[in-house]
């Protein structure tokens, strides 16, 4: 696997191996990230499509999570702003600002998927 498609496309490895220790088990959680993500995205969709907004927080506080140990930092930002806006009940924001939010964890789902060979 070329490590190179992945920080060409913008994510930290190292953070991720700082927590993880080894680019086995850095795999493994990127594997886990796109199973998880075949759920949460639809979730995240449903939940802002049904105002909500506490399941939007919780789901997108989850992603926040996940692409920060995985150096995501990106769409770790971008999670956290619709995590706070989940959290304040800013149904507007998640709507406004939900495409870009989507549109990231699409990318990085993708190039995921190149570098692991899905």
């Amino acid at each position: 696997m070329d490590t190179n498609i992945l920080t060409s496309n913008g994510i930290d490895i190292n953070k991720g191996l700082e927590l993880l220790g080894d680019m086995e088990m850095y795999n493994d959680t990127l594997r886990d990230f796109i199973t998880e993500s075949e759920t949460r995205i639809p979730q995240i969709q449903n939940a802002l499509a049904t105002g909500d907004m506490e399941t939007y927080g919780i789901l997108t506080h989850a992603m926040k999570s996940d692409s920060k140990y995985l150096g995501f930092d990106k769409l770790a930002e971008l999670s956290y702003n619709h995590e706070m806006a989940g959290k304040g009940g800013d149904v507007a924001y998640a709507q406004t600002n939900n495409p870009e939010l989507m549109a990231e964890a699409n990318r990085i789902i993708t190039v995921v998927k190149q570098y692991l060979g899905l």
